[in-house]
């Protein structure tokens, strides 16, 4: 028998192998059930995981679905450190996507340079926006942040939904919920031809630079840091605490917002009724199996976009049903949990005690015959 004890300090080695592991037993997991589902496990994990990036055009989408994530997972993983449990990035992406839409179809007959920098900056500003709801809320009345931006994403989609059905709907569109396409000043440049990747790609590369440089080299970054580890020694130093808050949310709002941007402004070129499948809540298991690193969110968001990209592919070559997504996104993050267990735990053997027999006393025989 064996127990959990507590180490005497976090493991290093467990932190940096932990999304190994959970990534493999994901993997050994999906063989299982690929298994049940009549799939060859190898065949069905060439589809799933190798052929969709077999191609120039499958790393374009990698490349494309990637840069949501890395943008939103960036942004939560800052909040994270910071013990700022932002759940909401997903309704801040789309508030971002709106008002970018809105400033799009407002200027549509405008060919001018300055539009999508314009856009980017209102998307950025409306997730800020949206963000400051739950960061007022939690620094005011001390409400559960993870409560509050977790059901403004639901109002978001449907203000989304009331502006695609009602005031925003293309009148030439033949009654379908969705807006006029944006002009070509509005849409944000590909990177190739033939290619769907467009410039929020190296954009959301630069973000994750100047995210670490603000981890590693700036006070501001530290004080967050401080404050997520022991925020007993940063209150003892004069941390405030409200400030970190509002950093944390208008960071990762920003950067949803940018994120929503990169989205109505790239592969979609309007507002329709959803503009995200879900990427600012798959970005929260980014974050973590990125170890709140915006270095390793970067490399997370690529699996996490061959994931996307991958159940795609086995949508239609495999005729799997579209929750095989969710369920190897779900399975990532619960071994990943379990992994972390390890980091500050570790098996004991249990010794099983020996029984003591005590000597049996002298009988009162014994001690008039000595």
């Amino acid at each position: 028998m064996s127990r959990l004890e507590l180490r005497p300090e976090p493991s290093r080695a467990m932190m940096l192998a932990s999304p190994l592991i959970a990534a493999l037993a994901m993997l050994v997991t999906g063989s299982v059930l690929f298994s049940f589902l009549g799939q060859d496990p190898l065949h069905a994990f060439f589809v799933y995981f190798i052929k969709p990036a077999s191609t120039l055009y499958g790393v374009g989408e990698l490349l494309l679905k990637a840069t949501p994530l890395i943008l939103c997972g960036v942004g939560l993983a800052l909040g994270f450190r910071a013990n700022v449990a932002n759940i909401g990035a997903d309704g801040q992406l789309t508030v971002g996507a709106i008002a970018a839409g809105c400033v799009a179809l407002y200027f549509d007959d405008v060919q001018a340079g300055w539009l999508l920098p314009l856009m980017l900056v209102a998307g950025a500003l409306g997730g800020m926006a949206w963000a400051a709801i739950p960061a007022l809320l939690r620094t005011r009345f001390n409400t559960s942040e993870i409560l509050v931006s977790l059901m403004l994403v639901y109002v978001a989609y449907l203000l989304l939904s009331y502006l695609v059905h009602g005031p925003l709907r293309d009148p030439a569109g033949f009654n379908f919920p969705q807006s006029k396409m944006f002009q070509d000043a509005a849409m944000l440049p590909l990177l190739m031809e033939g290619l769907r990747v467009n410039a929020a790609f190296p954009l959301s590369l630069l973000v994750a630079a100047g995210a670490w440089f603000f981890c590693a080299r700036t006070f501001a970054g530290y004080r967050m840091q401080v404050s997520g580890m022991a925020p007993a020694a940063a209150a003892y130093a004069g941390f405030s605490e409200p400030r970190n808050v509002w950093v944390a949310f208008m960071i990762s709002g920003a950067l949803s917002g940018i994120a929503g941007v990169g989205e109505v402004a790239g592969p979609l070129g309007q507002l329709q009724p959803s503009v995200s499948p879900g990427y600012g809540f798959a970005a929260i298991i980014v974050a973590y199996v990125g170890r709140l690193h915006p270095l390793g969110v970067l490399l997370s968001a690529l699996l996490m976009s061959l994931l996307y990209i991958g159940g795609e592919t086995a949508q239609i070559e495999l005729q799997l049903p579209s929750a095989i997504t969710g369920l190897f996104q779900g399975l990532l993050l619960f071994y990943l949990l379990a992994a972390d267990l390890f980091i500050h735990y570790r098996f004991k053997p249990r010794h099983r005690a020996v029984p003591h027999v005590a000597a049996a006393a002298p009988t009162p025989t014994e001690g008039t015959a000595s």
